[in-house]
């Protein structure tokens, strides 16, 4: 692998709806940049916010490097600046996986429960990334029927992303907040391991503050509860005086 030193921002691979990724000079090496934008209901509602992109990934940087310090594996190696990583390249599993700790969002919908409801455990829930079917409901026996995962992939899925939620808990507990319910994705290396990838931030959890009940992340967005940029900033300011996240 070259030298983090050495690495250098190559070509544009892929643009999302709030990460660019870019190839560099490593092969197993991708550059991701974090971009000022937000966006809702599958990129339906988009809009451009100065400084969403850099907490977004300073909060990533310090979550998934608090991860690997507790044994759970994933792609990112190292924060460059504000606004930019480097992580390990991997192909993307297309399942977006989805760990609930209580009733929100599309489980709230569809099965008509009240709001907040505690599990007594953990759901895991399994959803086929792709925006043309606006990335619906999967299960085992249709990822294995797809060819999107086999079966002892899904079993490790997960398990790992089980094992996130334990430890997101703990961080976000010491917070004083309650972690509703997460999104996360994996994918696979140039040597075959399944890892942890993409990233973990506000925007891809459920949040909300254990006083107040306050929505502390992009549901803030979504529901049109305020401005967003400034809810984020009071959650990395949380996260950066959890001790053992340091």
């Amino acid at each position: 692998m070259t030298e983090i030193a050495d690495i250098e921002k190559k070509d544009l691979l892929y643009k999302g709806k709030a990460k660019e990724m870019f190839t560099t000079n490593d092969p197993d090496i991708m550059w991701v940049h974090y971009m000022d934008q937000v966006t809702a209901f599958n990129g339906k509602k988009k809009v451009q916010m100065q400084g969403k992109g850099q907490t977004n990934c300073e909060i990533s940087s310090l979550i998934f490097t608090d991860l690997a310090k507790h044994g759970i594996e994933n792609h990112f190696i190292k924060q460059l600046d504000a606004n930019n990583q480097l992580v390990k390249r991997v192909k993307i599993i297309p399942l977006e996986t989805v760990v609930r700790n209580f009733a929100s969002g599309s489980f709230e919908k569809r099965y008509g429960v009240e709001h907040l409801m505690a599990f007594e455990k953990p759901v895991t829930e399994f959803f086929y990334k792709s925006d043309e079917l606006d990335d619906p409901f999967i299960n085992d026996f249709d990822a294995e029927a797809l060819n999107v995962a086999t079966e002892d992939q899904m079993k490790r899925i997960r398990d790992i992303a089980l094992k996130v939620n334990d430890r997101l808990k703990e961080i976000f507990s010491e917070m004083n907040v309650d972690l509703v319910d997460f999104k996360v994705e994996f994918g696979m290396t140039s040597d075959g391991q399944l890892i942890l990838a993409d990233e973990i931030s506000p925007d891809s959890c459920r949040l909300i503050d254990r006083t107040t009940k306050k929505s502390l992340d992009k549901d803030v967005f979504r529901k049109g509860l305020g401005a967003l940029v400034p809810v984020y900033k009071e959650l990395l300011g949380r996260l950066e005086k959890v001790e053992d996240v340091q």
